[in-house]
């Protein structure tokens, strides 16, 4: 299958932007998972007294959407607030890069779910914030909103694929969703593991077509 990328994204691609270690960072997150083949790291750097991000960097394992995407996701970034950064949206920075094949959308959202990470670290480590990070069907369900349907490039979530969840007391996991094509597998191979890697005590990830 042949992708044609936007010219902005090759241009991403072959000359990104604040790539590479950011040394003597405030924070960094890492999101992704070398079974799906796209991993990212941000780093960030923070003025403590407006909160804004001085400096930015990422490096990245994966195709060109995903290089393309975490360029431009610094870029937005540099210069806001935590705030304001928080604000910034998959879909935003998929349209900054003149858009992406509706395949490739998944790039996207893991470039902009790692800086918010990265924010996350931030605000935890120096701003003392508490955020819900336990393992319940609220956050799973948050979780799946990450979960890129490849063949129209939006959410299983948005897109009312998924069905049913259910944690039981042995931190199983049930869900069932409506796809039956040539996407299922791959679908069901990101759940997985991003579920497991947001929430490591899971026990076990059982995943149906209905």
């Amino acid at each position: 299958m042949t992708i044609k990328y936007s010219d902005k994204v090759i241009e991403h691609f072959q000359h990104p932007h604040n790539l590479g270690k950011l040394e003597n960072a405030d924070v960094e997150a890492t999101e992704g998972s070398a079974a799906c083949g796209d991993i990212v790291t941000v780093y960030l750097k923070v003025n403590p007294e407006n909160h804004k991000i001085t400096d930015i960097k990422f490096q990245s394992y994966g195709c060109a959407s995903n290089i393309a995407t975490g360029s431009i996701i610094t870029d937005l970034a540099k210069g806001r607030t935590l705030e304001q950064a928080k604000k910034i949206t998959w879909k935003q920075a998929a349209d900054e890069l003149g858009g992406l094949p509706p395949i490739k959308m998944h790039c996207s959202v893991l470039a902009v779910d790692t800086l918010h990470s990265a924010i996350k670290q931030y605000e935890k480590k120096y701003l003392g914030k508490v955020f819900d990070e336990h393992l319940n069907k609220k956050n799973i369900e948050e979780k799946l909103k990450s979960i890129i349907y490849p063949k129209v490039g939006l959410d299983i979530i948005t897109l009312r694929m998924v069905k049913y969840v259910k944690l039981d007391e042995n931190n199983d996991v049930l869900i069932e969703m409506t796809i039956d094509d040539e996407y299922k597998y791959s679908v069901f191979e990101h759940i997985t593991n991003q579920l497991k890697n947001s929430f490591p005590e899971i026990n076990k990830i059982k995943i149906v077509a209905v």
